[in-house]
């Protein structure tokens, strides 16, 4: 199984440190035997603090608890056993038959390959994938921790020590998706050494120690140091431990130790423009895996918090169109219908200053606020509208796994064709205030908004990113519907003496909020 994910979002890639295929590698299992004293690296003292003389006593005392990961998806293969005992060409007594490879001139060629399927002709087979990654006990009782990648679609799941070529059968306990962390349990009644989570930060510049099998080559350690802390890799509202040990494919699901030998992170993606590793790793924070794993190992799933929002940062030029002093919280630009906040009363617009006592940073720290809270709790949400700060009581609902979709799901009829058969060209009104020219919207039955016809390249519109065919549906928290509506919402945005204007816009099927500084410009 080869898994690579690219988060577009950060050039040139990111690659997910997924299973890798099948190699002729093979496994390289050095042969030795720990020594019963060891327990941290060796260091000496510097005005600086500790640096290690060697990790070779670390390495002997984490290692043994580290472990490869080998997975199996049968492509279908169980499925496909079972649909066939349904088949209705078995079921009148015939039986798949090997059907003969004839020539294309052979004048039974055309009959014998537009036969249908009930009359013998063999389906494609499930191709069998097999997969690496790395992993690292937890309990002495043989609960493992990996990745969610690692593990994705797998039936059969085997985990090897290092030190012990047994193949030990490993059953999934649960999986989260969001922070990418499965736990597994190995199917033993056997002790294994265990490894723990640090309950301490680390700092960057810390050294960082990473054991796992990359390339499928088990047992690998490299050494670096903790690059930096909080990294945003565009997926989800986590944060993400830059290390510079090397990390290749492979390595997913293995563990980062500190000087201690305790867990400080989980490897889970590398940035990388070839795939192999140039330096650069992010590790899931042992915090962040502790707390998931703690909720695995419970129930087999991990319940958050929901507010039942879409939301976007509150940028300098928002915060100056809502008149807001400080460039902070988070701009609800689409609320789920029937979700926690439609059903307590925040509206599209608003900005999401406060939860409870916790002063809301950005988007990302919203989201994190949330998910860390629990499934029917009641929250305080504090919110920017109308000039002013309104306390809101919300009842968090349950993270749905399809919450994307609630909110992605605008059915809008935005096709331009219609039956208009006035060919002739609207009229267009520029606003040079925007940056803008405008045009009435085309009729049709769920029409809404004016259009942009075009935009100054060299306006704050253009470097916003709005373009022609978009659709401003609001401005200011007000429904436009013709460019005179526009520039009224422009004109009481300067009357408030607004450094900028807040747009609802609409491009194809997403929504969000612009805020466009406003130019002494008159038109």
């Amino acid at each position: 199984m080869t898994t690579t994910v690219r988060f577009s979002r950060i050039a040139p890639s990111f690659v997910a440190l997924a299973a890798v295929a099948a190699t002729g590698f093979g496994y390289l299992i050095p042969s030795h035997t720990a020594r019963a004293d060891t327990s941290a690296a060796q260091t000496i003292e510097t005005p600086m603090g500790r640096a290690p003389l060697s990790f070779a006593d670390l390495v002997e005392r984490v290692k043994p608890s580290v472990v490869s990961v080998s997975v199996v998806n049968d492509g279908g293969a169980s499925k496909l056993a079972e649909n066939k005992k349904n088949d209705k060409f078995d079921k009148k007594g015939g039986g798949n038959f090997n059907l003969p490879d004839l020539p294309p001139d052979h004048p039974l060629h055309d009959f014998f390959k537009n036969l249908p399927k009930e009359f013998g002709q063999q389906e494609e087979r499930p191709k069998i994938v097999q997969g690496q990654g790395s992993g690292f006990v937890i309990s002495s009782d043989g609960y493992v921790v990996t990745n969610n990648h690692v593990i994705d679609g797998a039936t059969k799941i085997q985990v090897t020590f290092d030190n012990d070529d047994t193949k030990y059968e490993a059953k999934l306990v649960g999986t989260d998706q969001r922070t990418d962390v499965a736990l597994l349990k190995i199917d033993s009644t056997k002790t294994f050494p265990a490894v723990t989570f640090s309950t301490k930060a680390p700092r960057v510049g810390d050294w960082a120690l990473a054991v796992g099998n990359p390339f499928g080559l088990g047992g690998t350690v490299t050494a670096g140091i903790v690059s930096a802390l909080a990294r945003d890799i565009g997926s989800g509202p986590y944060d993400y431990m830059q290390i510079d040990a090397a990390v290749n494919r492979g390595n997913s699901g293995g563990p980062t130790f500190n000087l201690d030998g305790e867990v400080i992170g989980v490897n889970t993606a590398i940035f990388s423009p070839s795939g192999g590793n140039v330096g650069i790793a992010f590790d899931i924070p042992a915090k962040t895996v502790a707390e998931v794993v703690t909720q695995l190992k419970a129930t087999g799933t991990v319940k958050r918090g929901w507010l039942g929002v879409k939301i976007q940062n509150v940028d300098e030029d928002t915060a100056a169109s809502l008149g807001l002093n400080e460039a902070h919280g988070a701009l609800v630009s689409e609320v789920t219908a029937n979700g926690p906040a439609a059903a307590a009363g925040i509206k599209t617009q608003d900005a999401i200053l406060q939860v409870n006592d916790a002063k809301v940073a950005d988007s990302r720290d919203l989201a994190r606020k949330i998910a860390e809270l629990s499934p029917e709790s009641p929250v305080n949400i504090k919110v920017w509208r109308n000039n002013s700060e309104k306390m809101i009581n919300v009842k968090l609902g349950l993270f749905p796994k399809n919450a994307e979709a609630l909110l992605n799901g605008d059915n809008d009829d935005n096709n331009n064709s219609g039956n208009n058969k006035d060919d002739s060209k609207p009229s267009q009104t520029e606003l040079s205030q925007l940056g803008v020219t405008l045009m009435p919207a085309r009729t049709g039955s769920n029409q809404e908004g004016v259009a942009i016809a075009e935009v100054d390249p060299s306006s704050d519109a253009a470097e916003k990113g709005l373009k022609a065919g978009d659709l401003i549906l609001e401005v200011s928290g007000e429904a436009v519907k013709t460019p005179d509506d526009v520039a009224a919402g422009v004109k009481k945005a300067q009357g408030l003496q607004r450094k900028a204007v807040l747009l609802h816009i609409k491009s194809s099927d997403q929504k969000r909020f612009v805020a466009v500084q406003l130019s002494d410009k008159k038109g």
